[in-house]
Protein backbone atom coordinates (compact mmCIF):
# COMPACT_ATOMS: atom_id res chain seq x y z
CA UNK A 1 0.00 0.00 0.00
CA UNK A 2 1.21 3.43 -0.32
CA UNK A 3 2.42 5.43 2.24
CA UNK A 4 0.27 8.82 0.57
CA UNK A 5 -2.62 8.98 1.93
CA UNK A 6 -4.00 11.18 -0.94
CA UNK A 7 -4.62 7.88 -3.17
CA UNK A 8 -7.07 8.55 -6.70
CA UNK A 9 -8.56 5.60 -8.95
CA UNK A 10 -9.23 7.00 -12.78
CA UNK A 11 -11.54 4.63 -14.34
CA UNK A 12 -11.91 5.84 -18.58
CA UNK A 13 -11.24 3.31 -21.27
CA UNK A 14 -10.09 6.43 -23.62
CA UNK A 15 -6.19 5.76 -22.82
CA UNK A 16 -5.15 8.75 -23.79
CA UNK A 17 -7.55 11.06 -21.65
CA UNK A 18 -6.85 8.82 -18.65
CA UNK A 19 -3.07 8.99 -19.73
CA UNK A 20 -3.61 12.78 -19.23
CA UNK A 21 -5.48 12.81 -16.00
CA UNK A 22 -3.27 10.65 -14.39
CA UNK A 23 -0.53 13.11 -14.83
CA UNK A 24 -2.46 16.58 -14.12
CA UNK A 25 -3.32 14.49 -10.66
CA UNK A 26 -0.48 13.52 -10.11
CA UNK A 27 1.30 16.73 -10.24
CA UNK A 28 -0.81 17.81 -7.88
CA UNK A 29 0.68 15.32 -5.68
CA UNK A 30 -2.10 12.78 -5.55
CA UNK A 31 -1.07 9.12 -5.32
CA UNK A 32 -2.59 8.05 -8.78
CA UNK A 33 -4.07 4.40 -9.95
CA UNK A 34 -5.99 3.75 -13.22
CA UNK A 35 -7.55 1.16 -15.04
CA UNK A 36 -9.46 1.21 -18.51
CA UNK A 37 -12.46 -0.89 -17.41
CA UNK A 38 -15.21 -1.24 -14.35
CA UNK A 39 -13.96 -4.40 -12.88
CA UNK A 40 -10.35 -3.43 -13.49
CA UNK A 41 -10.95 -0.66 -11.49
CA UNK A 42 -12.93 -2.86 -8.90
CA UNK A 43 -9.93 -5.06 -8.57
CA UNK A 44 -7.84 -2.18 -7.51
CA UNK A 45 -9.98 -0.87 -4.69
CA UNK A 46 -9.53 -4.67 -3.23
CA UNK A 47 -5.98 -4.16 -2.64
CA UNK A 48 -5.04 -0.34 -2.54
CA UNK A 49 -6.44 2.34 0.09
CA UNK A 50 -8.82 4.66 -2.39
CA UNK A 51 -9.85 7.60 -1.30
CA UNK A 52 -11.00 9.11 -4.62
CA UNK A 53 -12.50 7.47 -7.84
CA UNK A 54 -12.91 9.85 -10.88
CA UNK A 55 -14.98 7.42 -13.35
CA UNK A 56 -16.31 7.89 -17.09
CA UNK A 57 -19.84 7.52 -17.54
CA UNK A 58 -19.53 5.23 -20.21
CA UNK A 59 -17.76 2.04 -19.56
CA UNK A 60 -17.01 -0.71 -21.63
CA UNK A 61 -18.47 -2.98 -19.13
CA UNK A 62 -20.68 -1.94 -16.70
CA UNK A 63 -22.02 1.57 -16.75
CA UNK A 64 -20.58 4.40 -14.69
CA UNK A 65 -23.75 5.46 -12.52
CA UNK A 66 -23.83 1.59 -11.91
CA UNK A 67 -20.47 1.20 -10.81
CA UNK A 68 -20.87 4.34 -8.70
CA UNK A 69 -23.63 2.22 -6.45
CA UNK A 70 -21.47 -0.82 -6.74
CA UNK A 71 -18.30 1.37 -4.90
CA UNK A 72 -20.33 3.20 -2.23
CA UNK A 73 -22.05 0.16 -1.37
CA UNK A 74 -19.03 -1.70 -0.77
CA UNK A 75 -17.07 1.20 0.02
CA UNK A 76 -18.88 3.85 1.36
CA UNK A 77 -16.08 6.27 2.96
CA UNK A 78 -14.72 6.60 -0.80
CA UNK A 79 -16.31 9.88 -3.12
CA UNK A 80 -16.87 9.54 -6.97
CA UNK A 81 -16.60 11.85 -9.22
CA UNK A 82 -18.37 11.17 -12.72
CA UNK A 83 -17.13 12.08 -15.98
CA UNK A 84 -19.38 12.20 -19.38
CA UNK A 85 -19.06 13.34 -22.56
CA UNK A 86 -22.60 13.67 -23.12
CA UNK A 87 -23.95 15.00 -19.38
CA UNK A 88 -27.86 14.93 -19.12
CA UNK A 89 -29.57 16.70 -16.06
CA UNK A 90 -31.48 13.21 -15.70
CA UNK A 91 -27.72 11.34 -15.56
CA UNK A 92 -26.73 14.15 -13.29
CA UNK A 93 -29.44 13.34 -10.76
CA UNK A 94 -29.29 9.76 -10.97
CA UNK A 95 -25.51 9.63 -10.12
CA UNK A 96 -26.09 11.47 -7.13
CA UNK A 97 -28.81 9.95 -5.86
CA UNK A 98 -26.61 6.84 -6.40
CA UNK A 99 -23.75 8.10 -4.00
CA UNK A 100 -21.90 10.36 -6.31
CA UNK A 101 -19.67 13.55 -4.95
CA UNK A 102 -20.48 15.33 -8.56
CA UNK A 103 -21.27 14.82 -11.67
CA UNK A 104 -19.54 16.59 -14.72
CA UNK A 105 -18.75 17.26 -18.31
CA UNK A 106 -15.47 16.27 -19.66
CA UNK A 107 -13.93 19.38 -21.81
CA UNK A 108 -15.96 21.92 -20.40
CA UNK A 109 -15.04 21.34 -17.10
CA UNK A 110 -11.55 21.20 -16.91
CA UNK A 111 -10.80 23.77 -14.73
CA UNK A 112 -13.06 22.44 -12.39
CA UNK A 113 -12.06 18.86 -11.89
CA UNK A 114 -8.53 19.71 -9.64
CA UNK A 115 -10.74 22.00 -7.39
CA UNK A 116 -13.65 19.54 -7.10
CA UNK A 117 -11.09 16.41 -6.37
CA UNK A 118 -9.29 18.66 -3.77
CA UNK A 119 -13.03 18.84 -1.95
CA UNK A 120 -13.72 15.55 -2.45
CA UNK A 121 -10.83 14.29 -0.89
CA UNK A 122 -11.10 16.19 1.87
CA UNK A 123 -14.56 15.18 2.54
CA UNK A 124 -13.02 11.53 2.42
CA UNK A 125 -9.87 11.94 4.28
CA UNK A 126 -12.03 13.65 6.66
CA UNK A 127 -14.96 10.41 6.53
CA UNK A 128 -11.75 8.25 7.07
CA UNK A 129 -10.51 10.00 10.44
CA UNK A 130 -13.93 9.78 11.65
CA UNK A 131 -14.21 6.32 10.84
CA UNK A 132 -10.92 5.11 12.80
CA UNK A 133 -11.90 7.78 15.76
CA UNK A 134 -15.20 5.66 16.03
CA UNK A 135 -13.72 2.28 15.97
CA UNK A 136 -11.03 3.48 18.49
CA UNK A 137 -13.47 4.21 20.68
CA UNK A 138 -15.38 0.82 19.88
CA UNK A 139 -11.88 -1.04 21.00
CA UNK A 140 -11.58 1.23 24.12
CA UNK A 141 -15.26 0.03 25.58
CA UNK A 142 -14.83 -3.37 23.71
CA UNK A 143 -14.50 -7.17 25.78
CA UNK A 144 -11.22 -7.53 25.31
CA UNK A 145 -10.93 -4.45 27.53
CA UNK A 146 -12.76 -6.70 30.56
CA UNK A 147 -9.84 -8.68 32.04
CA UNK A 148 -10.41 -12.00 33.73
CA UNK A 149 -10.18 -15.72 32.44
CA UNK A 150 -12.27 -17.12 35.30
CA UNK A 151 -15.41 -19.53 34.16
CA UNK A 152 -17.88 -17.01 35.34
CA UNK A 153 -16.44 -13.86 33.71
CA UNK A 154 -15.94 -15.60 30.86
CA UNK A 155 -19.45 -16.94 30.82
CA UNK A 156 -20.99 -13.39 31.14
CA UNK A 157 -18.74 -12.17 28.60
CA UNK A 158 -19.99 -15.07 26.02
CA UNK A 159 -23.30 -14.22 26.83
CA UNK A 160 -22.99 -10.34 26.30
CA UNK A 161 -21.32 -10.71 22.96
CA UNK A 162 -24.15 -13.10 21.57
CA UNK A 163 -27.14 -10.56 22.77
CA UNK A 164 -24.63 -7.97 20.79
CA UNK A 165 -25.76 -7.82 17.40
CA UNK A 166 -29.42 -8.07 18.26
CA UNK A 167 -31.85 -5.13 19.76
CA UNK A 168 -32.78 -7.30 23.13
CA UNK A 169 -33.09 -5.89 25.88
CA UNK A 170 -30.47 -6.70 28.22
CA UNK A 171 -30.25 -6.95 32.35
CA UNK A 172 -27.27 -7.18 33.55
CA UNK A 173 -27.32 -8.28 37.52
CA UNK A 174 -24.68 -8.31 40.08
CA UNK A 175 -23.20 -7.04 43.36
CA UNK A 176 -21.88 -3.29 43.08
CA UNK A 177 -19.02 -2.75 41.75
CA UNK A 178 -18.61 -5.87 39.20
CA UNK A 179 -18.79 -3.95 36.41
CA UNK A 180 -22.22 -3.61 35.07
CA UNK A 181 -21.79 0.05 33.61
CA UNK A 182 -18.25 -1.72 31.49
CA UNK A 183 -20.31 -4.59 30.41
CA UNK A 184 -23.43 -2.36 29.05
CA UNK A 185 -20.75 -0.15 27.07
CA UNK A 186 -19.47 -3.36 25.48
CA UNK A 187 -22.55 -3.89 24.38
CA UNK A 188 -23.47 -1.58 23.07
CA UNK A 189 -20.35 -0.17 21.18
CA UNK A 190 -20.12 -4.01 19.80
CA UNK A 191 -23.42 -3.75 18.01
CA UNK A 192 -25.12 -2.52 15.26
CA UNK A 193 -25.85 0.65 17.16
CA UNK A 194 -22.33 1.64 17.92
CA UNK A 195 -21.99 5.44 15.65
CA UNK A 196 -25.02 6.53 18.05
CA UNK A 197 -25.18 8.08 21.15
CA UNK A 198 -24.59 5.81 24.94
CA UNK A 199 -26.15 7.26 27.48
CA UNK A 200 -26.19 6.04 30.91
CA UNK A 201 -28.25 7.28 34.16
CA UNK A 202 -28.09 6.54 37.72
CA UNK A 203 -31.73 6.04 38.53
CA UNK A 204 -31.17 6.06 42.35
CA UNK A 205 -28.89 9.26 42.28
CA UNK A 206 -32.04 11.31 41.74
CA UNK A 207 -35.64 11.93 43.15
CA UNK A 208 -38.11 10.94 41.28
CA UNK A 209 -39.43 13.75 39.56
CA UNK A 210 -35.84 15.60 38.25
CA UNK A 211 -35.43 11.57 36.86
CA UNK A 212 -38.73 11.87 35.06
CA UNK A 213 -37.64 15.10 33.70
CA UNK A 214 -34.28 13.60 32.84
CA UNK A 215 -35.16 10.91 31.11
CA UNK A 216 -38.42 11.95 28.99
CA UNK A 217 -37.69 15.78 28.69
CA UNK A 218 -39.95 18.99 29.59
CA UNK A 219 -41.81 21.64 27.86
CA UNK A 220 -41.51 25.19 29.14
CA UNK A 221 -43.43 25.59 32.18
CA UNK A 222 -44.06 22.17 32.82
CA UNK A 223 -43.27 22.76 36.22
CA UNK A 224 -41.23 25.58 38.84
CA UNK A 225 -37.71 26.57 37.20
CA UNK A 226 -38.59 25.31 34.05
CA UNK A 227 -37.85 27.92 31.70
CA UNK A 228 -37.08 26.24 28.40
CA UNK A 229 -38.26 22.87 26.65
CA UNK A 230 -35.82 20.03 27.14
CA UNK A 231 -34.71 17.19 25.24
CA UNK A 232 -35.08 14.15 27.86
CA UNK A 233 -32.17 11.09 27.90
CA UNK A 234 -34.87 9.06 25.92
CA UNK A 235 -34.37 11.32 23.21
CA UNK A 236 -30.69 12.04 23.13
CA UNK A 237 -30.19 8.16 22.98
CA UNK A 238 -32.42 7.65 19.79
CA UNK A 239 -31.24 5.37 17.40
CA UNK A 240 -28.55 4.27 19.83
CA UNK A 241 -28.21 3.00 24.00
CA UNK A 242 -29.40 3.76 27.06
CA UNK A 243 -28.23 2.35 30.02
CA UNK A 244 -30.59 2.48 33.12
CA UNK A 245 -28.44 1.50 36.66
CA UNK A 246 -30.20 0.76 39.76
CA UNK A 247 -33.02 0.21 37.83
CA UNK A 248 -34.76 -1.52 41.32
CA UNK A 249 -34.74 2.23 42.55
CA UNK A 250 -36.94 3.64 40.44
CA UNK A 251 -40.01 4.70 41.71
CA UNK A 252 -43.20 2.69 40.79
CA UNK A 253 -45.01 5.62 38.57
CA UNK A 254 -41.82 6.07 36.41
CA UNK A 255 -41.82 2.22 35.71
CA UNK A 256 -45.24 2.46 34.21
CA UNK A 257 -43.89 5.43 31.76
CA UNK A 258 -40.95 3.22 30.85
CA UNK A 259 -42.64 -0.27 30.29
CA UNK A 260 -44.47 2.16 27.70
CA UNK A 261 -41.49 3.11 26.33
CA UNK A 262 -40.09 -0.74 25.86
CA UNK A 263 -43.33 -2.21 24.37
CA UNK A 264 -44.27 0.97 21.75
CA UNK A 265 -41.49 2.95 22.15
CA UNK A 266 -42.66 6.19 23.03
CA UNK A 267 -43.58 8.34 25.58
CA UNK A 268 -44.70 12.18 26.31
CA UNK A 269 -43.05 14.70 27.95
CA UNK A 270 -43.31 16.08 31.58
CA UNK A 271 -45.98 19.20 30.88
CA UNK A 272 -47.22 17.92 27.12
CA UNK A 273 -49.61 16.16 25.48
CA UNK A 274 -47.70 15.10 22.22
CA UNK A 275 -46.38 11.40 21.92
CA UNK A 276 -42.86 11.40 20.98
CA UNK A 277 -41.89 8.05 19.18
CA UNK A 278 -38.34 6.55 19.61
CA UNK A 279 -35.97 3.84 18.80
CA UNK A 280 -33.92 2.99 21.63
CA UNK A 281 -31.86 0.00 22.86
CA UNK A 282 -32.02 -0.36 26.74
CA UNK A 283 -29.40 -2.21 28.81
CA UNK A 284 -30.41 -1.79 32.84
CA UNK A 285 -28.77 -3.13 35.95
CA UNK A 286 -29.03 -3.76 39.62
CA UNK A 287 -28.16 -5.29 42.45
CA UNK A 288 -31.14 -6.05 43.88
CA UNK A 289 -33.11 -8.65 43.85
CA UNK A 290 -35.92 -7.65 40.88
CA UNK A 291 -38.07 -11.27 41.56
CA UNK A 292 -37.97 -10.48 45.31
CA UNK A 293 -39.27 -6.90 44.78
CA UNK A 294 -42.02 -8.26 42.22
CA UNK A 295 -43.23 -10.12 45.27
CA UNK A 296 -42.84 -7.17 47.83
CA UNK A 297 -45.42 -4.79 45.40
CA UNK A 298 -41.87 -2.76 44.94
CA UNK A 299 -41.27 -3.85 41.19
CA UNK A 300 -44.36 -4.16 38.15
CA UNK A 301 -44.38 -8.09 37.14
CA UNK A 302 -44.92 -6.75 33.56
CA UNK A 303 -41.54 -4.60 33.56
CA UNK A 304 -39.64 -7.01 35.25
CA UNK A 305 -40.35 -9.73 33.11
CA UNK A 306 -39.89 -6.90 29.69
CA UNK A 307 -36.77 -6.01 31.14
CA UNK A 308 -35.37 -10.04 31.54
CA UNK A 309 -35.91 -11.01 28.38
CA UNK A 310 -32.04 -11.53 28.27
CA UNK A 311 -30.55 -11.50 31.69
CA UNK A 312 -26.49 -11.62 32.53
CA UNK A 313 -25.06 -12.03 36.11
CA UNK A 314 -21.99 -10.53 36.57
CA UNK A 315 -20.07 -12.33 39.23
CA UNK A 316 -18.77 -10.58 42.92
CA UNK A 317 -14.62 -10.32 43.02
CA UNK A 318 -14.97 -13.65 45.69
CA UNK A 319 -16.50 -15.46 42.97
CA UNK A 320 -13.52 -15.38 40.62
CA UNK A 321 -10.16 -15.05 42.69
CA UNK A 322 -8.26 -16.39 39.86
CA UNK A 323 -8.21 -13.18 38.46
CA UNK A 324 -7.22 -11.09 41.27
CA UNK A 325 -3.52 -10.58 40.01
CA UNK A 326 -4.05 -9.78 36.67
CA UNK A 327 -6.77 -7.02 37.76
CA UNK A 328 -4.18 -5.56 40.56
CA UNK A 329 -1.62 -5.37 37.94
CA UNK A 330 -3.85 -3.76 35.75
CA UNK A 331 -4.62 -1.07 38.28
CA UNK A 332 -0.87 -1.11 39.62
CA UNK A 333 -0.20 -0.05 36.38
CA UNK A 334 -2.50 2.64 35.77
CA UNK A 335 -1.83 4.56 39.08
CA UNK A 336 1.94 4.44 39.05
CA UNK A 337 1.86 6.12 35.93
CA UNK A 338 -0.44 8.29 36.75
CA UNK A 339 1.80 9.41 39.58
CA UNK A 340 5.03 9.02 37.93
CA UNK A 341 5.60 5.61 40.36
CA UNK A 342 7.04 3.15 37.25
CA UNK A 343 8.86 -0.63 37.91
CA UNK A 344 5.93 -1.27 40.66
CA UNK A 345 5.99 -5.14 41.83
CA UNK A 346 3.13 -6.74 44.11
CA UNK A 347 4.99 -9.07 46.27
CA UNK A 348 3.47 -12.66 46.89
CA UNK A 349 1.89 -11.44 50.27
CA UNK A 350 0.72 -8.39 49.05
CA UNK A 351 -1.32 -10.63 46.51
CA UNK A 352 -2.08 -13.47 49.38
CA UNK A 353 -3.72 -10.39 51.52
CA UNK A 354 -5.64 -9.44 48.56
CA UNK A 355 -7.20 -12.98 48.29
CA UNK A 356 -8.46 -13.60 51.85
CA UNK A 357 -10.36 -10.00 51.98
CA UNK A 358 -14.24 -10.29 51.87
CA UNK A 359 -14.66 -7.61 48.24
CA UNK A 360 -18.22 -5.93 49.31
CA UNK A 361 -16.94 -3.00 47.27
CA UNK A 362 -16.08 -6.02 44.54
CA UNK A 363 -13.84 -4.65 41.41
CA UNK A 364 -14.21 -1.17 42.11
CA UNK A 365 -13.38 -1.76 46.02
CA UNK A 366 -10.07 -3.51 44.60
CA UNK A 367 -9.14 -0.45 42.19
CA UNK A 368 -9.52 1.96 45.09
CA UNK A 369 -7.29 -0.33 47.53
CA UNK A 370 -4.50 0.14 44.77
CA UNK A 371 -4.71 3.71 44.03
CA UNK A 372 -3.78 3.99 47.88
CA UNK A 373 -1.10 1.40 47.76
CA UNK A 374 0.41 3.69 44.32
CA UNK A 375 0.19 6.58 47.04
CA UNK A 376 1.97 5.32 50.01
CA UNK A 377 4.62 3.51 48.28
CA UNK A 378 8.25 4.88 49.38
CA UNK A 379 9.79 1.83 47.04
CA UNK A 380 8.85 -0.24 44.33
CA UNK A 381 7.39 -2.67 46.53
CA UNK A 382 3.59 -3.25 47.14
CA UNK A 383 3.94 -4.84 50.92
CA UNK A 384 0.98 -5.95 52.60
CA UNK A 385 1.31 -2.73 55.14
CA UNK A 386 0.16 -0.58 52.50
CA UNK A 387 -3.04 -2.09 52.49
CA UNK A 388 -6.32 -0.02 54.10
CA UNK A 389 -7.07 -0.30 57.86
CA UNK A 390 -9.62 -2.83 57.76
CA UNK A 391 -7.09 -5.59 56.17
CA UNK A 392 -5.16 -5.11 59.41
CA UNK A 393 -8.23 -4.77 61.80
CA UNK A 394 -10.72 -6.87 60.30
CA UNK A 395 -12.82 -6.76 64.10
CA UNK A 396 -13.46 -2.97 64.69
CA UNK A 397 -13.53 -4.13 68.45
CA UNK A 398 -9.85 -5.42 68.86
CA UNK A 399 -7.78 -2.29 69.77
CA UNK A 400 -4.16 -4.31 70.57
CA UNK A 401 -1.73 -1.65 69.33
CA UNK A 402 -4.12 1.25 69.06
CA UNK A 403 -1.46 3.67 69.17
CA UNK A 404 0.54 1.93 66.61
CA UNK A 405 -2.06 1.93 64.35
CA UNK A 406 -3.57 5.62 64.70
CA UNK A 407 -0.06 6.35 63.95
CA UNK A 408 -0.15 4.24 60.88
CA UNK A 409 -3.45 5.93 60.37
CA UNK A 410 -2.69 9.88 60.78
CA UNK A 411 0.40 9.16 58.27
CA UNK A 412 -2.23 7.29 55.71
CA UNK A 413 -4.54 10.46 56.26
CA UNK A 414 -1.98 12.75 55.52
CA UNK A 415 -0.47 11.02 52.43
CA UNK A 416 -4.01 10.63 50.99
CA UNK A 417 -4.48 14.82 51.47
CA UNK A 418 -1.34 15.58 49.91
CA UNK A 419 -1.90 13.12 46.85
CA UNK A 420 -5.66 15.22 46.48
CA UNK A 421 -3.96 18.57 46.85
CA UNK A 422 -5.76 19.30 50.33
CA UNK A 423 -9.60 18.45 48.07
CA UNK A 424 -11.63 16.61 50.96
CA UNK A 425 -14.18 14.94 48.66
CA UNK A 426 -11.82 13.11 46.65
CA UNK A 427 -9.63 12.22 49.85
CA UNK A 428 -12.83 11.19 51.59
CA UNK A 429 -13.81 8.77 48.72
CA UNK A 430 -10.37 7.28 48.47
CA UNK A 431 -10.21 6.74 52.34
CA UNK A 432 -13.81 5.23 51.87
CA UNK A 433 -15.36 7.19 54.88
CA UNK A 434 -17.37 9.61 54.62
CA UNK A 435 -16.46 13.49 54.56
CA UNK A 436 -17.70 14.16 58.18
CA UNK A 437 -15.18 11.76 58.97
CA UNK A 438 -12.29 12.72 57.26
CA UNK A 439 -13.22 16.53 58.39
CA UNK A 440 -12.82 14.83 62.14
CA UNK A 441 -9.85 13.03 61.78
CA UNK A 442 -8.06 15.65 60.04
CA UNK A 443 -9.06 17.69 63.35
CA UNK A 444 -8.23 14.92 65.72
CA UNK A 445 -4.43 14.40 64.02
CA UNK A 446 -4.17 18.03 63.69
CA UNK A 447 -3.66 17.47 59.89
Amino acid sequence: MPTSEKNILVIDDEAKLRGLLCRILALEGYQVFDASSAKAGLKILETEDIQVVLSDVKLPDINGIELTEIIKTNYPHIEIINLTAYGTIADGVKAIQKGAFDYITKGDDNDKIIPLVSKAMEKALLQKRVKELENKIAQGFGFDTILGRSSGILEAINLAQKVCPTDTTVLLLGETGTGKEIFAQAIHYQSKRKHKNFVAVNCSALSKDILESELFGHKAGAFTGALKDKKGLFEEADQGTIFLDEIGEMDTELQAKLLRVLEAGTFIKVGSTQTIKVNVRVIAATNRNLQQQTNDGKFRLDLFYRLSVFAITLPSLNQRLDDMEILAKHFLAIFGNKVNKHNLVLTPQFIAQLKQHQWKGNVRELKNVLERAVILADTHQIEPHLLPWEFKNPNPLDTTNCHDLQTLEKHHIAKIMQYTKGNKTEAAKLLNIGLTTLYRKLEEYGI
